[in-house]
């Protein structure tokens, strides 16, 4: 034995491929004899990309970037792909694939005269066993209850002036005191709304929502709450002390 060592070096290598042009990472094995040029060929049967529009990114197998992969006659084994390595493609052509393009895909329409004659599609099956909106008992208990609401609200906002003192109570959040600033209705959701200054910084906003102003106050210190959440009453602001030695 003449003590030398022997390194054997697995021609073949696993690697994950990803590209700009799809959201999928996919698995292949290569040669480690085949240039880079001919990697980006057998590539283009795999991604859909154009070899000449190819830039390729060498990843190991954590992930972290190690090299550009931008000598086409270099070979694929003088870089360091090891087993799990990623090889990310970047498609300079700018081109999508064309099965995520739903652009290109045909849209199936039925004329609505059509429709409402067949036998079998699900608006027939929910009118047959009356299911949502073609039960009409069901939709009228449904219109009733949120008519008896909305009649509920407006009769409690109301009962409320703006200036008034009031103590807030919602579930699960801690009661506040403040003052009514905004009583109706509101472009952010539907019903009846009050608005509040609070006297701590326990509020959302300064009385502004999605651009449109309701009232003033300091930032933080603004809400709004269903009326139903809201009495009004001799409630003062709470002297903290702060004039106190």
């Amino acid at each position: 034995m003449d003590g030398g060592v022997t390194v054997v070096t697995n021609p073949l290598v696993n690697v994950r491929l990803t590209s700009s042009i799809s959201s999928f990472e996919v698995q292949r094995r290569f040669n480690r004899g085949i240039s880079i040029a001919e990697l980006k060929g057998k590539l283009e049967m795999v991604l859909g990309a154009t070899p000449s529009c190819m830039d390729l990114d060498l990843f190991s197998a954590s992930d972290k970037f190690l090299q550009k992969m931008d000598d086409n006659e270099a070979l694929l084994g003088s870089f360091p792909v090891d087993d799990d390595c990623r090889i990310h493609v970047t498609d300079r052509s700018g081109q999508m694939s064309e099965f995520s393009d739903v652009s290109k895909v045909e849209k199936f329409e039925i004329p609505e005269d059509s429709y409402e004659k067949r036998t079998d599609s699900a608006r027939s099956f929910m009118k047959k066993h009356r299911v949502g909106v073609y039960n009409e008992e069901e939709m009228a208990k449904k219109k009733a209850d949120l008519a008896a609401r909305e009649e509920e609200q407006k009769a409690a906002a109301d009962a409320i002036s703006v200036g008034s003192r009031c103590q807030v109570q919602v579930s699960g959040q801690p009661t506040k005191l403040g003052t009514v600033m905004y009583v109706g209705t509101a472009d952010f959701k539907p019903g009846y709304w009050v608005g509040l200054k609070y006297d701590e910084p326990m509020g959302k906003h300064d009385g502004t929502v999605n651009g449109k102003q309701y009232f003033e106050c300091e930032d933080k210190y603004g809400g709004f709450v269903k009326p139903q959440n809201v009495t009004v009453g001799d409630f003062p602001e709470e002297d903290f002390g702060i004039d106190e030695m």
